[in-house]
């Protein structure tokens, strides 16, 4: 190639910087604004993409880098993840690992306190199926109603504030029918 501008244009479409000017699900491709271009629809790089996959799409102003082989924008690849002035990083130390979601939702690890939070909008639904069962090891604080289908086996004391009602009866003022003075013993207790 004895064209100086072609290869100097080749060149510098090897790596660019861009943004992301529209998204597509199916297939999953962007086209990306470099400069005054704006690309054809290409696709762009997930943490995985075999037998195990990350499904993470890009949106729409997120900087990104364009790798084109060949310097062919055509053939290119977006490679997303740059933070910029118009979405800057949602961390600011070592440590944190964070994910912020578009709607609010925050999941965190931070390795030097040791804890894991996972922070939903207000309304959020958490599900989690296992059917091999869960183990959790440690207190546990919860505050809200519990709701429970099948039976519960307690190795311990269960402490209880106000009442224990089991089948309409109230351990704290439960009556019983059948009551005598002295030595007899009472009748079953009487549901509230």
């Amino acid at each position: 190639m004895n064209d100086l501008a072609a290869l100097a244009r080749l060149l510098e479409n090897l790596i660019r910087f861009g943004v992301i000017a529209a998204v597509q699900m199916e297939p999953p491709r962007v086209q990306i604004t470099t400069g005054k271009l704006t690309t054809a629809w290409l696709p762009w790089l997930a943490l995985r993409a075999g037998t195990d996959r990350e499904w993470d799409p890009p949106t729409i102003g997120e900087q990104v880098i364009l790798l084109s082989p060949s310097g062919q924008l055509a053939n290119g690849i977006a490679v997303t993840g740059v933070f910029s002035d118009l979405v800057p990083a949602n961390g600011n130390r070592p440590g944190l690992h964070r994910r912020t979601y578009s709607d609010g939702t925050v999941i965190e690890y931070d390795s030097v306190d040791h804890h894991l939070n996972a922070t939903l909008v207000d309304g959020g639904t958490t599900n989690l199926i296992s059917t091999g069962g869960i183990n959790l090891v440690g207190d546990i604080t919860h505050k809200g109603d519990y709701i429970q289908t099948g039976n519960q086996t307690v190795t311990g004391r269960v402490d209880v504030s106000i009442d224990v009602v089991a089948a309409k009866v109230s351990l704290v003022n439960h009556l019983t029918s059948g009551v005598k003075q002295g030595g007899e013993q009472s009748g079953v207790p009487i549901p509230s």
